[in-house]
């Protein structure tokens, strides 16, 4: 239905720009003022920070879309969250978070008065204060302004399963250019109006990023209206430089698309629907660095990228800027917008919404205050039975194992949990959670389509990008949720897990964030097992990303076998405030453990495999191998097979670590095992073999501040292999049973004079390994045939 109310009357357009231009005010005091805040004087530059920080030129056109939401907000009482795009648009947003009293809420300090408003500029992008973008500490955030290109896909993941939620979604030209963008345009056909909430995408243009032009700044209507009506959106514009008109196009066209989103809702939700509705998108097109100095040393600023930053700098170097800025403030007239103490004055405060309308104290921002646990049933339900008569005899595809949990936490959880996947959901034997939900896909279903419908909460789409940021946006609100991807692929996404870290980081730090469920990753069709893939689907390195953040926020899981899988993953989905990695291929392996000791284990964080090895009680062994990792397990329990039957006088220990992060001390990490613990593993003074799944790097990283270190000798990923049989794989990489065997015995060099012959053995096997794989395209049959035999043959 169309708006049927009258355009706003003189007045209310009034009213809106006095908070536009309050807002704008108290923008650039943020980038310029440590004192004088309401210029009860004339400007001096004792009142100028010495390091001008900050960024003006998209800050108009945010301060405008905030008030203009506002008055939507109370007009149809609508839950709003707002999310900034742009990557820098921080001092606008806590503008209007301070105007509308969020901000003093959350930091009774910063006071709503002159002496607030002078906190609010100097804590403002400088030493022991706040950043210069949108970021932990701003109420209402939920969007790090430093991620450039991700908005959408955040925005899409707050309203997935929020049926009342409008995010306001503002994506900044230059952002526009970014793969993740361009790609993420593409959440509309995921949003199911019955069940989820709306994005409404607001494509800020103002035509220029740091320097250049961009790109769709540079499209004129007609084209950008094709653009996004290809995409399925109903395009809208708003544009200009006249204040006052631009607000009046900005209340009709903004009114129209709410009441368009709210008719869409309700026509669904009463009635249904057979097609994905079109949902509306606006396009602002205002000048950059609107209502800021038109030029500055005769060079045209406003409008230009020159106001990207700040547009008036080096002022004790050029007064004739410091009166620039002095004009710039009083072009505001702050006398009318702030009273004597410089408290707001009544005509603003009424604009703001009450209460948790605010899109500053919008609980969807703050989304542990609204998070559940999940209802898991008990893991141990779905484990594998394993004892001595099959242990390390049978092999099972673990990730199918976990599937059948992930299908019980569906259906027990039908409005707080979703799987992330980039089409890759039966590749890696997640299957099962097909019995309790379909893809979904707001598009055209037909017949033969596999588990495809627009009910569907399964997540499937082939872009890392969107399936990590929805996941960001599901958790931050307070949802849970797992991300799969095949492992290689999840460094695509490593910059977006950094800065989800980094903002767990500072969340940490900031009280009043109540914690979120965990962003959990499970990361499968590993290095070691892309038979069919070959070398580009070969890449650990995500694991040496994480490994950098802070301590507190990153947990890396390598479970060995299904039972050890299921209970890593019910550990994880019980947990908040971490990204959790979970490691473990999908291809059928070796399984180990039964339930108890898979717990046991998986509490210890590592273990001593009593069964696996051979050492005297009471006595040291001559050697210790260790590992992490399934195929790392696999030839390390395989080569000790080995070393049992040909050296049985050698004393070995096996110690298996499925938390990567009890190798650091414990004074780097919560995890890390105590220094007895340590000891109890790994010996003071025995020669450690590790084997690793990923790099070698990480575990002699995690190592550092360990005692006696140089005795750890780590094998593991070394860039080697291509499309090749399990086996080769192991064998180019140095971490085969073969390779183990023969470094077991460089160091314990005792054992030398009695081992030429197992030598010979070795070396005669690695001859025939490679003659039989390139004449039957296969592996040894003694080696796909292998079974633990405990050193008996």
């Amino acid at each position: 239905m169309a708006v049927t109310r009258q355009p706003l009357d003189q007045e209310q357009l009034e009213r809106l720009d006095a908070w536009w231009r309050a807002a704008n005010y108290l923008t650039v005091g943020q980038i310029y003022l440590k004192d004088n805040p309401l210029l009860e004087r004339p400007l001096e530059l004792d009142d100028i920070k010495p390091r001008l920080l900050g960024h003006w030129g998209t800050s108009p056109g945010l301060n405008l879309i905030y008030v203009h939401a506002n008055r939507l907000i109370k007009a149809y009482d609508l839950d709003a969250l707002y999310l900034t795009g742009p990557g820098h648009g921080g001092p606008a947003l806590l503008a209007n978070v301070w105007l509308e009293n969020s901000y003093t809420e959350h930091f009774p300090e910063v006071t709503r008065d002159r002496t607030g408003m002078r906190r609010l500029f100097r804590q403002f992008s400088t030493p022991g204060g706040i950043p210069s973008h949108v970021s932990v500490p701003t109420p209402g955030s939920i969007h790090e302004g430093g991620e450039l290109g991700y908005v959408l896909t955040h925005a899409y993941g707050a309203v997935f399963d929020n049926p009342d939620l409008i995010a306001i979604a503002v994506v900044g030209d230059g952002e526009a250019e970014t793969g993740p963008l361009e790609g993420s345009w593409k959440g509309n056909k995921f949003v199911n109006p019955t069940r989820d909430g709306a994005v409404l995408p607001i494509l800020h243009l103002n035509g220029y990023k740091i320097a250049g032009p961009t790109v769709l700044g540079r499209e004129d209507d007609e084209r950008l209206t094709k653009y996004f009506e290809g995409h399925g959106y109903s395009p809208r514009f708003v544009e200009g430089d006249d204040p006052m008109a631009v607000h009046q196009q900005m209340a009709e066209v903004l009114e129209q698309a709410v009441v368009d989103i709210l008719e869409i809702r309700q026509r669904a939700r009463s009635e249904g629907f057979d097609t994905r509705p079109e949902w509306p998108m606006i396009v602002l097109r205002t000048p950059k660095g609107w209502t800021g100095p038109s030029e500055v040393d005769g060079k045209q600023v406003e409008g230009t990228f020159r106001s990207h930053q700040v547009p008036l700098s080096g002022l004790r170097d050029h007064p004739e800027h410091l009166r620039q800025l002095e004009e710039w403030l009083k072009s505001y007239r702050p006398e009318e917008l702030f009273g004597q103490q410089g408290q707001p004055v009544a005509e603003l405060l009424e604009l703001a919404p009450e209460g948790n309308r605010r899109m500053g104290s919008n609980p969807h921002a703050n989304g542990g205050t609204l998070r559940e646990p999940l209802v898991l049933r008990d893991w141990r339900s779905y484990t594998l039975k394993i004892d001595d008569a099959n242990r390390a005899r049978e092999r099972h595809e673990s990730t199918r194992v976990l599937g059948g949990m992930l299908r019980d936490v569906y259906l027990d959880n039908p409005h707080s949990f979703r799987l992330f996947c980039p089409d890759e959901t039966n590749s890696n034997r997640l299957g099962a959670v097909f019995e309790a939900s379909d893809r979904c896909l707001v598009s055209t279903i037909y017949d033969y389509d596999d588990y495809v419908s627009h009910q569907g909460r399964v997540m499937e789409v082939l872009s890392e990008h969107n399936c990590h940021g929805w996941l960001e946006g599901y958790v931050l609100t307070g949802r849970h949720g797992i991300f799969a991807t095949y492992e290689a692929f999840a460094t695509i996404i490593d910059s977006m897990a950094i800065q989800h870290a980094k903002w767990l980081e500072h969340a940490c730090d900031v009280p009043w964030r109540a914690p979120i469920p965990s962003l959990n990753y499970l990361l499968t069709s590993t290095c070691w097992r892309n038979d069919h893939n070959g070398f580009s689907h070969q890449g650990p390195g995500f694991i040496d990303s994480l490994i950098s953040k802070r301590p507190e926020v990153v947990r890396i899981y390598l479970p060995p076998d299904a039972n050890c899988l299921l209970s890593v993953a019910d550990h994880c989905l019980n947990s908040v405030n971490y990204l959790n990695a979970i490691v473990i291929d999908k291809q059928p392996q070796m399984q180990y453990l039964n339930a108890e000791e898979a717990s046991a284990h998986c509490a210890a964080g590592a273990s001593i495999w009593a069964w696996a090895g051979n050492e005297v009680e009471g006595e040291e062994p001559d050697i210790v191998m260790a590992c992490a990792g399934d195929i790392p397990t696999q030839e390390t329990l395989a080569a000790i097979d080995l070393l049992l039957q040909h050296l049985p006088e050698l004393k070995i220990r096996m110690v298996n670590v499925v938390d990567l992060m009890m190798l650091p001390p414990s004074d780097r990490h919560p995890h890390g095992a105590s220094q007895e613990k340590f000891n109890a593993l790994f010996t003071t003074s025995k020669p450690v073999l590790f084997t690793f799944h990923g790099y070698p790097g990480v575990v002699h990283q995690l190592l550092h501040g360990r005692a006696s270190t140089e005795r750890f000798h780590v094998r593991g990923y070394q860039e080697e292999g291509t499309t090749t049989t399990p086996f080769d794989m192991v064998v180019l990489n140095r971490i085969s049973r073969i390779h183990l065997c023969l470094d077991v015995l460089r160091y314990v060099p005792d054992r030398l004079e009695k081992a030429s012959a197992f030598i010979g053995y070795l070396e005669n096997l690695l001859d025939e390994h490679q003659r039989y794989t390139r004449e039957h395209f296969d592996d040894l049959p003694e080696i796909t045939e292998w079974r633990w035999s405990g050193g008996k043959g």
